[in-house]
């Protein structure tokens, strides 16, 4: 057994009724949207954000309608924003799979996302959880705005720490907030409450994309061969901003010029990565990051033990601890 049917135990029933939940949500009358979006469950990747969901509740009380919701209102909502990554970012491939916009072409992707977007907008209408609405909605609206301000700031390539944390907190820690958030508020509406499980979301998704960092610099894989896609698409990671930041004026505007560049050589990417290790900044990533899941534990341990903040504890331990 793996470490994610593991995590996935104390709720493997609220999974199961899940799964097939989200299959019936994007049931449509055209049969190419049901084509498309039986090839989306099909592919479907390891679900992390229905199990934060799922935990998130059990953690105060049993998984009930309310919550089944909302982890299906979180998945549409990401499912259409990633089916329009794929073709602002021209991709062809997602998870392994060949993406919407590589089979259907990138108008139908777009019409697809946006069938996702309303099917999850009509869901909440329909069980009257506007509650719920707010959270992820909130969340997709950060993702956008992280998305825009990356690609503002990779343009001048002037990024310092602090933009970047927001960047990757809208981006990709707003969500796991959402998550979270969404299964609390689904058993126990308390302030503080849903207060705590947002941070502890956003401190977990902070720390994965840190991780999803180092990765970029074959960490966690072939350690030493880099791989070099974030910098190839000129966006700033936090080993390679923590090592500007500490290079005198003279290195930091060669390696930016290097960034620049349309393209990027094997040797090329190696000199960025030896510029990285002679400032330790690998080891100053794995540090932030093990420090934002010492803080998301300090949220998690306010509340009592349980199977749910046991699988909560060991997710966002994998999250860091992932190979891939």
């Amino acid at each position: 057994m793996d470490e994610i049917e593991i995590i996935k135990k104390p709720i493997l029933k609220e999974m199961k009724v899940f799964e097939d939940r989200f299959r019936n949500s994007m049931t449509s009358n055209v049969a190419l949207l049901n084509k498309i979006t039986h090839y989306i469950v099909k592919r479907k990747g390891k679900q992390m954000r229905p199990m934060f969901v799922f935990l998130s509740a059990k953690l105060f009380d049993e998984v009930n309608d309310n919550t089944y919701v909302g982890a299906s209102l979180i998945e549409l909502l990401h499912t259409a924003t990633l089916v329009h990554d794929d073709v602002v970012d021209d991709a062809n491939t997602r998870r392994g799979f060949f993406s919407i916009n590589a089979l259907w072409k990138n108008k139908i992707a777009v019409l697809v996302g946006d069938f996702l977007l309303s099917k999850g907008l009509i869901m909440s209408m329909e069980s009257k959880n506007f509650n719920l609405l707010e959270i992820v909605t909130r969340a997709v609206k950060d993702m956008s705005e992280g998305e825009l301000l990356q690609l503002e700031k990779s343009r001048s390539l002037n990024l310092d720490e602090e933009i970047y944390f927001e960047i990757i907190r809208q981006k990709t820690a707003s969500l796991l907030g959402a998550c979270c958030q969404c299964g609390a508020a689904s058993v126990q509406p308390e302030d503080e409450v849903l207060e705590d499980m947002h941070r502890f979301g956003e401190l977990t998704g902070l720390a994965f994309q840190i991780k999803d960092d180092l990765f970029d610099y074959g960490i966690g894989e072939d350690i030493g061969k880099p791989r070099g896609i974030d910098l190839k698409e000129k966006k700033l990671t936090l080993p390679i901003i923590h090592a500007l930041n500490k290079a005198d004026e003279k290195e930091k505007n060669r390696i930016i010029r290097i960034i620049k560049r349309k393209k990027h050589g094997r040797k090329k990417i190696e000199e960025i990565l030896n510029f990285v290790l002679k400032f330790n900044s690998l080891e100053y990533a794995q540090h932030k990051m093990i420090e934002l899941k010492n803080q998301a534990l300090e949220i998690l341990f306010k509340y009592p033990e349980n199977d749910a903040r046991k699988g909560l504890e060991t997710l966002l331990n994998y999250t860091i601890n992932r190979t891939r």
